[in-house]
C-alpha cells in the first residue's frame, strides 16, 4: 500500500504531499540517517506476526492519511511485552483512528534517555535549511537548534553538534555513553545531500533522533513532505561591480533639486559636498534659476553646460520617474535618490519604485537609493551625505540601510580617528542591493574591512554566496536592525525591509565568516580592530596592567569570551625577572607593580611578543598617564610657585613622548612578529583617538576606553580567524 497523502486531510492538495513515517524512512536510509528497523502490517494479525518477528518489546503505530499527530491522538503504544498486548493496542488503535486507519507500524523498543531532532526546510530568502538541536518535548520549551544553509560540509555539521548550548549531553554522562557523533555528521550531511538532490523536498522533520543505549542516534520517528520544486524566485538583477565603484568616483555632479534655504536637503548635500574639498564640477538644476551659493542654478537637465557623472535627486517622488528621459538624453548614468516617498510607505510607493526602477534599468541609469541619505569618499574629498561630517582617508568601506545609523557611524569614525574608504546610505535598494556593494568589496583594492548595518536583504542565497567569498580575503563586520518584532516593525516602516528569522540568519553570518555584534559602537571598535592591526593565530592573551585590578577585569572578560589567559612558563619568567623587580606576581595578567621608568613597558611588551607561549598582547593603563601627569602640573602650577614652569612643561613632554614613542615601539614589534596588541587608556580625553596612524607603516596603535573593547574585539578577531581556518581547510 502506498501511503503517500496530503498533508492537510483528504482535499487533494498536488502541490504538498506527506510520506508515511514507514515511508520517509526508507527515503531516509539511503542518505545515512540511521533509521529503527521496522515492519508495516496491514491488519492486526500481521501486526502480531511482526512483533514476534521482531521481539518483544515493541511499539506500535498507525498509520493513515488523516493521522498524523498520532501521539496526541492516542496511536502510539510503547513497551507492548506480548502478543495480547499488541492485539489490544492494535484493536484500541483502530477504534481510536476509525476509517483513517490503512496500517499498523511495528518497530521494536529502543531504550533512550536522550533525544535530539534533526531537520530540513526551505526558507524563501536563504533555500535548504539544516536543523539540528535538542529534541523531544523540549524542541519548542528550549528552542536549543542551530542551523546552516546546505550544501553542508563534515566541518559545518561538527560545528552544529558542538553549539547546542545542551552539547554535554553528547558526552558521557550519568551512565550513558558518549554520543556517536560521526553518524550525527552523517545524518546533517545526508540531509544536506538530499537537499542539494531533490527539489521537490519542502521540509523533513526527525524528531526524535534517539540516542540508544550504546551511544548510537537513531530516528525512531520521521516526517518527510513534498512538493513541486519551488519556482525561481524574482530577484533584483545584480549590478556591475565596476559600475557600483564608479559611483564612488564622480568627476561631475549636478543636484537636482537645488535649494537656498538652510535645512533643505537640496541645501545640506549642495553645501557639504562643496566646502568637503571635491575638486569636480559641481552644477545646480532649479526651475526657478538664479543663483545659490553665488553659483548658477540652470532651470533643467538639459541646459547644463558640462558632462555628468552623478546626479543627486532631491526632489517630490512623484516627480522622479519624469527625470529618466532627462537623465538618458544628457547621458547621466547615475542617480543618488535622496527622496523618500516610495516603498517604505506601502503599496502604491513600491508601485512608483517599481515603475522607476524599470524605467532606469531600460536607459541603462544606476539609482542608488530612494531614500537614502547620501555617499562619501574620503580618498576624493567626496562627501554628499546628510549630515556634515568628514572622515579621513582609510581602508572601512561601510553601507547602511538607515541613513541616520549611517551618519552617526560616520560622525563616531571622524572622532575616533578610523579612516574610511566609502560609505553609502543605501535606502531601500530599489535597483543596486547590499549584495552589489558586496561583490564590489571584493574586487576594491582599497577595501580592506566592511562595516554593514542592514535591516533586510534582497537575496538572501546570493547575499550568503558574496559575504562568503568576500569574508574569505577580508573581514565583515555587521550590525543587524529588526531582530525583535518591535525592531522588525520600526525596520519595515521605514526601509520597506521584511526581516527574515533571526536564527537563520545568524546562522548565515557564522557560515560566511560574517563578524556579528550586537551593538552599534562594537561596529566601530570591530573596524578599528581589523584596519590596525594583525589576526591573532590563536585565542591564548597575554595581559600586561599598570595596575593589578585592571588585569583582575581583563582576565575575567578574556574567560568570559572565549579566550585564555595562559600561565607563564620558566622563559618567559626569566626574561621579565631581568625586567621587574623581584617581588613582580610571575603570573599572567604581569602587573608592572606601578613602575614610572618608561622602558618598563617597552621591554616588558617586547619580551612577551617574543613569547610564543601567547598570541595576543592587552595592555591596560599604559596610554593616557600624561593627562594625570598634566592634571598633576596644573595643580603644582597653582599651589607650589617653587617648581619652574619650564620643569613642569619638560615633565608633561617626557610623557608624551613616551606615548609617540610606545605607540612606535608596538608598531614595530607588531610587524616584526604578526601578533596584536591591543591597549586600554588609563585616561581619555575627546581629542584622543582610539586609533593612531603611523606614515608608511602597515600597522596602527589601537588603544580602546575600556577592557571589555579591547577584550570582544580580540575575540571577534579571533572568531574571524577560525572562519579563515575553515575556509583554507576546505579547499
Amino acid at each position: 500500500m502506498n501511503l503517500e497523502y496530503e498533508a492537510n486531510g483528504s482535499s487533494p492538495k498536488r502541490n504538498r504531499r506527506v510520506l508515511s513515517e514507514y515511508d520517509a524512512k526508507v527515503f531516509l536510509s539511503p542518505y545515512g540517517v540511521p533509521v529503527v528497523s521496522e515492519k508495516k502490517a496491514e491488519d492486526i494479525e500481521a501486526a502480531i506476526a511482526a512483533a514476534v518477528e521482531i521481539g518483544f518489546p515493541v511499539v506500535l503505530k498507525g498509520l493513515g492519511a488523516e493521522l498524523l499527530h498520532k501521539t496526541e491522538n492516542r496511536l502510539v503504544y510503547l513497551n507492548l511485552e506480548t502478543e495480547a498486548s499488541v492485539e489490544a493496542a492494535a484493536k484500541a488503535i483502530a477504534e481510536s483512528a476509525g476509517d483513517r486507519l490503512e496500517a499498523f507500524l511495528v518497530q521494536p523498543q529502543i531504550s533512550g534517555k536522550r533525544e535530539f531532532v534533526a531537520g530540513l526546510f526551505n526558507d524563501d530568502q536563504y533555500g535548504p535549511v539544516v536543523m539540528f538541536g535538542l529534541g523531544g518535548i523540549f524542541t519548542e520549551v528550549l528552542s536549543d537548534v542551530t542551523f546552516r544553509l546546505a550544501p553542508l560540509s563534515e566541518a559545518d555539521a561538527a560545528e552544529m553538534i558542538t553549539e547546542l548550548r545542551s552539547s554535554a549531553m553528547l558526552d558521557a554522562v550519568r551512565g550513558e555513553p558518549p554520543v556517536n557523533r560521526k553518524l550525527l555528521i552523517k545524518t546533517l550531511t545526508g540531509l544536506s545531500r538530499i537537499a542539494c538532490e531533490h527539489a521537490d523536498i519542502r521540509e523533513i522533520d526527525i524528531n526524535p533522533l534517539l540516542i540508544s543505549s550504546d551511544g548510537n542516534p537513531m530516528a525512531v520517528d520521521a516526517l518527510v513532505i513534498k512538493g513541486d520544486a519551488a519556482a525561481a524566485k524574482q530577484f533584483t538583477k545584480p549590478v556591475d561591480p565596476q559600475a557600483v565603484g564608479g559611483l564612488f568616483y564622480p568627476r561631475s555632479v549636478a543636484f537636482i533639486g537645488a535649494s537656498g534655504r538652510i535645512g533643505k536637503w537640496g541645501y545640506t548635500l549642495l553645501t557639504n559636498t562643496l566646502s568637503g574639498g571635491y575638486e569636480g564640477d559641481v552644477y545646480l538644476v532649479n526651475p526657478k534659476g538664479g543663483t545659490i551659493a553665488d553659483r548658477p542654478v540652470y532651470p533643467s537637465i538639459g541646459d547644463l553646460p558640462g558632462p555628468v557623472d552623478v546626479g543627486v535627486v532631491t526632489i517630490p517622488a512623484a516627480h522622479v520617474k519624469g527625470l529618466i528621459p532627462e537623465f538618458k538624453e544628457k547621458g547621466i548614468n547615475n542617480m543618488l535618490l535622496i527622496a523618500s516617498g516610495f516603498s517604505e510607505t506601502g503599496a502604491e510607493g513600491a508601485k512608483l519604485e517599481q515603475e522607476l526602477v524599470d524605467d532606469a534599468r531600460h536607459a541603462g541609469i544606476h539609482i542608488i537609493g530612494p531614500n537614502t541619505m547620501g555617499i562619501c569618499n574620503p580618498h576624493i574629498n567626496f562627501y554628499c551625505t546628510g549630515s556634515h561630517v568628514r572622515p579621513k582617508p582609510g581602508a572601512t568601506s561601510v553601507v547602511a540601510q538607515s541613513g541616520n545609523m549611517g551618519n552617526q557611524l560616520l560622525a563616531f569614525a571622524e572622532l575616533q580617528g578610523i579612516g574610511i574608504r566609502g560609505f553609502c546610505g543605501s535606502g531601500n535598494e530599489a535597483m543596486i542591493t547590499i549584495e552589489d556593494y558586496l561583490d564590489a568589496f571584493e574586487v576594491d583594492e582599497l577595501t580592506e574591512t566592511v562595516m554593514l548595518y542592514i535591516e533586510s536583504v534582497k537575496n538572501g542565497r546570493r547575499f550568503f554566496e558574496s559575504a562568503r567569498q568576500v569574508g574569505r580575503k577580508k573581514p565583515i563586520v555587521l550590525l543587524k536592525g529588526g531582530q525583535t518584532q518591535a525592531g522588525i516593525k520600526a525596520a519595515s516602516s521605514h526601509t520597506g525591509a521584511l526581516a527574515s528569522n533571526n536564527r537563520v540568519f545568524n546562522a548565515v553570518c557564522h557560515q560566511a565568516g560574517i563578524v556579528k555584534v550586537e551593538k552599534p559602537m562594537d561596529l566601530l571598535d570591530l573596524s578599528a580592530a581589523f584596519s590596525s592591526i594583525p589576526l591573532p593565530a590563536g585565542n591564548r592573551v597575554a595581559i600586561m596592567t599598570l595596575g593589578g585590578g585592571w588585569g583582575v577585569v581583563a582576565a575575567d572578560l578574556c574567560e568570559a569570551y572565549g579566550l585564555v589567559v595562559p600561565e607563564l612558563d620558566p622563559g618567559i619568567i626569566k626574561a621579565i625577572d631581568e625586567i621587574l623587580p623581584p617581588y613582580w606576581s610571575r603570573s599572567n595578567p604581569i602587573d608592572l607593580v606601578g613602575e614610572s621608568n618608561p622602558n618598563i613597558p617597552m621591554t616588558v611588551m617586547e619580551a612577551l611578543m617574543k613569547w610564543d607561549g601567547c598570541d595576543g598582547v592587552i595592555n591596560l593603563g599604559i596610554m593616557g598617564r600624561r593627562h594625570m601627569v598634566s592634571r598633576l602640573t596644573d595643580s603644582v602650577r597653582v599651589s607650589d610657585p617653587t617648581y619652574s614652569l619650564d620643569f613642569l612643561e619638560k615633565l608633561n613632554r617626557s610623557y608624551e613622548d613616551f606615548e609617540r614613542k610606545y605607540i612606535d615601539h608596538i608598531v614595530s614589534l607588531m610587524e616584526t612578529h604578526q601578533k596584536p596588541v591591543l591597549g586600554v587608556s588609563m585616561l581619555k580625553e575627546e581629542k584622543d583617538h582610539t586609533v593612531y596612524t603611523l606614515e608608511n607603516r602597515r600597522y596602527k596603535g589601537l588603544f580602546f576606553p575600556t577592557p571589555e573593547q579591547a577584550v570582544k574585539s580580540l575575540s571577534k578577531m579571533y572568531e574571524y580567524k577560525r572562519f579563515i581556518m575553515r575556509e583554507e581547510n576546505r579547499e
